[in-house]
């Protein structure tokens, strides 16, 4: 297996689909997923789809988005499914923020 590490790029984010079905308030919070040098894509693909139950297609796309931008948001909801998300992709020592809209 190929082993492809990210790189940090500072550019702005555009924001990618909703994945997981949210039933409070949406759109309150926003889970954000940084870029870094430690984890290849597998390992971020795997984590994200994890975290947010969504296909391989849609995490990939939110990995490259990572890659290419520096930084993502991966999930938007209510505060309670933000952290879960969160502490899914922190398994791994993946960098995320909650933020709120």
């Amino acid at each position: 297996m190929d082993t492809i590490r990210f790189s940090v790029q500072q550019n702005p984010v555009a924001r990618p689909e909703e994945a997981v079905e949210d039933t409070g308030t949406l759109d309150a919070y926003r889970v954000v997923l940084f870029n870094d040098d430690e984890h290849t894509f597998d390992e971020v693909i795997f984590q994200i789809i994890k975290a947010v139950r969504c296909t391989r297609a849609t995490a990939e796309k939110h990995t490259w988005d990572v890659h290419n931008k520096g930084l993502a948001i991966v999930y938007s909801g209510d505060i309670a499914n933000c952290l879960r998300v969160s502490a899914v992709l922190e398994e791994i020592a993946l960098k995320t923020e909650i933020q709120t809209s």
